[in-house]
């Protein structure tokens, strides 16, 4: 326990004290989190209600894709897109390796399976009257569309919250792909694990604290929201 409080009074210190290097690793990991989420949502959202209310060859093979994917080990993803950017792969020639590009193409990775697969169970658990009564007033295919994501907001919400959290979570697959370099794409979940190497564990608490409390402030805003939509 007293590493843990002292883990917490470093963490209190360091942000009192304005450490340059924290609040740039920090700001790091909300830009690129931000970033891979909103990609995660405008891919995943429409990717969800194809799932949900499309009806094609192979449907049912990209449902089970993203469901899969949902459980898809952050290294894993972390090795493909190592092998696609890497000099030799087919987008070597774009030298995104080793950026934070590449950590926003991973993270997009293990997000986007769950922003979809959530998204599609929100929509599939909506009365399938619903829909009717909307085409029975006049509206067209992709009017119904919008009205019965509205009616799933809070479900896409929750999924959003989902992806979120993995993404800021993630740490396998941005060591690999971003090479933890200091100052370009060393953001908090990487600069623990160097720290725990270093054997500077009330550094990597202190970290893991700042993290944390960045988690807690973001998700509990979303959550806000959710529960002040659920209530009106």
């Amino acid at each position: 326990m007293d590493l843990v409080w002292e883990g917490l009074r470093k963490a209190v210190q360091m942000l009192i004290q304005g450490e340059p290097e924290v609040y740039q690793i920090a700001g790091l990991t909300l830009r690129l989190a931000g970033t891979s989420t909103l990609i995660s949502v405008l891919v995943g959202v429409p990717l969800g209600s194809l799932i949900a209310l499309g009806s094609f060859p192979g449907r049912r093979l990209l449902a089970t894709v993203m469901n899969v994917g949902m459980g898809l080990p952050p290294v894993v993803a972390g090795l493909w897109v190592t092998l696609l950017l890497w000099r030799s792969g087919p987008f070597g020639r774009w030298a995104l390796l080793y950026t934070p590009a590449a950590i926003v193409i991973a993270q997009v990775l293990v997000a986007l399976p769950i922003l979809a697969s959530l998204t599609a169970s929100a929509l599939q658990q909506l009365d399938p009257r619903l829909a009717m009564q909307v085409r029975a007033l006049g509206a067209s295919r992709w009017q119904t569309h919008l009205v019965l994501l509205w009616e799933a907001r809070l479900g896409i919400l929750a999924a959003v919250i989902a992806g979120l959290g993995r993404v800021l979570a993630e740490v396998g697959a941005s060591m690999m792909v971003g090479g933890n370099i200091r100052g370009e794409t060393r953001i908090l979940t990487t600069a623990m694990v160097l720290e725990v190497s270093r054997g500077q564990f009330d550094v990597a608490i202190a970290l893991s604290f700042i993290l944390m409390a960045l988690a807690f402030v973001i998700t509990g805003a979303l959550t806000w929201l959710q529960q002040r939509e659920r209530q009106l």
